[in-house]
């Protein structure tokens, strides 16, 4: 039965191009969507870009440019980056905080508000990079940096509206606790219990307008001409906004029927796991489902970021790195998801990029698939046979495929990209394995052996049909090419419940053109 879910990233902030941390929350994101409408399930996925605040008013300024102009420019990098890693198809929407619904749904939000907030003086640290403010007592005021990345903060002193947290602390303690996958991984939970659990410490208020003197790039507040909304209160309502919050049946069905799944990067964790949760409160609004904080890439030990300037660019990755690549994107995709847990921090480096290539994805997955077809096409006219006789070497392999269905469920459940990944490609391993003991090369020599054979060739095709089930989530291309290989039709979708029943490619199926998958550059070739 199909269910509803709810999947979201963050809006990232244009402030600059994007780099390898936007995109591997978003290829997360785009595989969960993939993965549960694999199932059959009804997927919503909501992504985007934040628009607003001071440190846009100052990118654009310094590109002499209006803020909107500046922020419609960047905002399109981001949509041709999700385009190029072929994401731009899969989600629901794409929100940007300029979106005039989006911007009616936030005063509306303020007016709901008003008569919870309070206006006062409050003197606070600001960090204009990550656009967060810090009470007094949170920063060493002989050494004042941004916790985040580590920048200078700036103090400042003004009149704004705040929303009281701190009556909420208990509140929200309980319910994390309550809630054992409200915050994930546990060491992200730990974290925010710990800034929960010491009274003596009370949260800060958050402040939720900004002058417009200082900030004039901001949705209006209606109640008071001279504020504008604070960019992170605009940019966290976002995922009611984008449902048609209170009243659209779509905020019915994902929100409150289904819950929202947040997929974010550890270092916004503050912003989703406290003032979020708190707000939906005060608005009568439930907290999301799952709030997954995964971690950071990094090039050496300094984690990467836009504000500190040392990012890897995803498009020179795929464009230049992975030249001559057909499925390049893919390639990179692959290596996200595969090699570090999600939730862990990971390293960046080319070689071990080109040794997952190398290894992982020429060597086995490919190659399996050329030979596959290969053999096919010169041992049985290109056309799948039918099994005719199954020993307990072709047992193994069915028991492994069914055994990688449901590891992938399993691992995907929880969110375990890396482990699911794993599953397939052990399976990957073990039909290569099959290939070797199996030897169809010397039993198409002995026309005795010519039923055993077919046999052969169709768990081959069996195998092959259900990865390209199981690698769509994780690289959709190279599924979709693998499914034409094996004389699949594009009409002909794949399933999740069909990866579970063996035996699903025709007898007498003609396979298709069957290209290498991942060619070996000529370097490579010559040594």
């Amino acid at each position: 039965m199909s269910q509803p879910i709810y999947i979201t990233t963050p809006l990232y902030y244009v402030n600059a191009a994007p780099h390898i941390g936007h995109s591997y929350t978003e290829v997360a994101a785009d595989c969960l969507a993939r993965y549960r409408r694999l199932k059959g399930d009804d997927v919503f996925f909501l992504t985007g870009t934040d628009e607003h605040g001071e440190k846009i008013a100052q990118a654009a300024a310094a590109k002499g440019q209006a803020p909107k102009a500046f922020a419609d420019q960047a905002s399109d990098t981001f949509r041709q980056l999700w385009e190029l890693l072929g994401i731009a198809g899969s989600y629901t929407r794409f929100l940007r905080t300029t979106d005039p619904d989006h911007e009616a749904a936030v005063q509306r939000v303020l007016t709901t508000l008003k008569s919870t907030l309070k206006l006062g003086t409050y003197v606070f640290w600001y960090c204009v990079p990550c656009e967060t403010s810090y009470a007094l007592t949170e920063i060493d005021p002989t050494a004042p940096v941004c916790p985040t990345c580590q920048r200078p903060l700036k103090q400042i002193e003004e009149e704004d509206y705040y929303l009281n947290l701190e009556e909420h602390r208990e509140w929200l303690r309980r319910y994390i606790e309550d809630h054992e996958t409200f915050i994930l991984p546990t060491q992200r939970r730990n974290e925010v219990l710990a800034l929960l659990g010491d009274p003596a410490h009370p949260l800060p208020d958050l402040c939720i307008t900004r002058p417009k003197d200082r900030v004039p790039w901001g949705i209006d507040v209606p109640f008071s001409p001279a504020h504008v909304t604070y960019v992170w209160f605009d940019a966290l309502l976002n995922y009611i906004t984008a449902l048609g919050w209170p009243e659209d049946p779509r905020f019915h069905r994902y929100w409150n029927e289904a819950g929202a799944v947040h997929l974010i990067g550890k270092d916004i964790l503050r912003h989703h796991a406290l003032y979020w949760p708190i707000i939906l409160r005060v608005l009568g609004v439930r907290p999301p489902k799952t709030i997954f904080a995964h971690g950071w890439w990094k090039i050496g030990e300094q984690k990467m970021s836009k504000s500190l300037g040392n990012i890897v660019d995803p498009r020179i990755v795929i464009t230049r790195l992975l030249a001559g690549q057909p499925y390049a994107a893919d390639v990179y995709r692959y290596f996200l998801l595969r090699e570090i847990p999600f939730g862990q921090d990971g390293m960046f480096s080319e070689e071990a990029l080109m040794k997952r290539l190398d290894s992982d994805l020429a060597n086995d997955l490919g190659n399996l698939v050329n030979r596959t077809c290969s053999m096919i096409e010169r041992y049985h006219q290109g056309r799948v046979p039918a099994s005719a006789c199954f020993n307990s070497l072709d047992e193994e392999i069915v028991k492994q495929a069914e055994a990688a269905v449901r590891q992938v469920e399993s691992a995907m459940e929880r969110l375990a990209f890396t482990q699911a990944v794993e599953a397939i490609m052990q399976l990957v391993s073990k039909t290569n394995v099959y290939v070797e003991a199996a030897s169809p090369w010397k039993l198409v020599k002995q026309p005795e052996q010519a039923r055993r054979l077919e046999t052969v060739l169709c768990v081959l095709a069996e195998s092959a049909r259900i990865i390209a089930i199981l690698l769509e989530p994780f690289m959709p291309a190279v599924s979709t090419a693998m499914w034409a290989q094996l004389g699949f039709s594009a009409t002909q979708p794949r399933r999740l419940g069909d990866a579970a029943r063996w035996g699903q490619v025709p007898a007498g199926q003609s396979i298709g053109p069957h290209p290498v998958l991942f060619p070996r550059s000529e370097a490579k070739k010559e040594a």
